[in-house]
C-alpha cells in the first residue's frame, strides 16, 4: 500500500505514533522519518519498523520549536529525496483536573498549544512545500474535545479545536495540487497522554470508557489502522474530513 513512500511521523516514540510507525512499515513503506521527544522510545521504534523492511531515520524534535520542525523536515528530503505522507501525531495532555478559565496559567495553556496546535501548524508548513503533487497526504491528530468544550482542560480542547480548522484550511489550499489533508479524532484510547491526563484528575478511563458505545477504551492500532488508510490512495477521495475514533464516545 505504501510501497515506494516515503512518510513522516511525530510523536512516534510511543502510543498511536509509535502504532502508525509500525504498521506503516507493515505496509511496506519504503522510507519512514520518526520523531519525539524521548530518543529511546523512537529508537525502540525504529527497531520495530526496520523489521518489516523500511529504511528508518529518527531525530529528536521538539515539534512547539519552530527550527526543529525546519531542520527536521529539510534533513529528512535531503536524505530520502522526496516526501510522499505525513502523520502528526505529536501532543500533549494539559491542566491539572481543577483549573477554570478564571485560573488557568499561562505557561500551562503556552504549552499545550504550542504543542498540540503550534506544533502541527509548523510540521504543515514545512511539509507542505516539498509533498508530492498531487499524491500526497497528512493526516493530523486531533481529538473527540474539538468537537466540544472539556471542562477544566480549555487549553486541551482549543488546541483540538485548532488543529480541525488547519486541517480544513490546508485541505482547501492544496486540494487542487493533488495534496490530501485530513484529521482523526480519537475518544478514549489507552495511550501515554490518556493516562498523563488521568493521573492529573483530566479523564476517568473506567467512567469514559464504560460510556463509548463498544463499553471499552481503544487500543492504539485501532486508532492506526484507519490513520494509515486516510493516509493511503484507498482514500482518495477524502480530503478536509475529521473521523472519529471512538468507539461511539461522541454520539453518546
Amino acid at each position: 500500500m505504501f510501497k515506494r513512500k516515503v512518510l513522516t511521523v511525530t510523536g512516534a516514540a510511543s502510543g498511536i505514533g509509535r502504532s502508525t510507525a509500525v504498521r506503516l512499515a507493515k505496509l511496506g513503506a519504503h522510507g519512514l522519518a520518526l520523531s519525539d521527544v524521548n530518543e529511546k522510545g523512537i529508537l525502540e521504534t525504529a527497531k520495530l519498523c526496520e523489521e518489516h523492511g523500511s529504511s528508518v531515520t529518527t531525530r529528536v524534535v521538539n515539534v512547539s520549536k519552530v527550527d526543529d520542525v525546519n531542520s527536521w523536515i529539510g534533513k529528512v528530503y535531503k536524505h530520502f529525496g522526496r516526501l510522499d505522507g505525513a502523520a502528526n501525531v505529536a501532543g500533549v495532555a494539559g491542566g491539572d483536573g481543577t483549573t477554570t478559565i478564571a485560573t488557568i496559567d499561562d505557561r500551562d495553556w503556552n504549552r499545550t498549544l504550542n504543542i498540540n496546535l503550534n506544533g502541527v501548524m509548523y510540521c504543515m508548513r514545512a511539509q507542505l512545500p516539498i509533498i508530492t503533487k498531487p499524491g500526497g497526504s497528512i493526516v493530523n491528530v486531533s481529538s473527540t474535545s474539538g468537537l466540544r468544550g472539556l471542562p477544566h482542560s480549555a487549553a486541551y480542547a482549543t488546541s483540538k479545536f485548532g488543529v480541525i480548522g488547519l486541517t480544513e484550511s490546508a485541505a482547501g489550499e492544496f486540494g487542487r495540487e493533488g495534496v490530501r489533508v485530513n484529521a482523526i479524532l480519537p475518544g478514549p484510547v489507552d495511550t501515554a497522554i490518556f493516562r498523563d491526563g488521568e493521573a492529573k484528575g483530566l479523564f476517568d478511563s473506567k467512567v469514559m470508557g464504560g460510556t463509548t458505545l463498544l463499553g471499552r477504551m481503544g487500543h492504539p492500532d485501532e486508532v492506526a489502522k484507519v490513520l494509515c488508510f486516510m493516509l493511503s490512495d484507498e482514500a482518495s477521495f477524502v480530503t478536509g474530513a475529521h473521523w472519529t475514533v471512538d468507539g461511539g464516545y461522541s454520539s453518546c
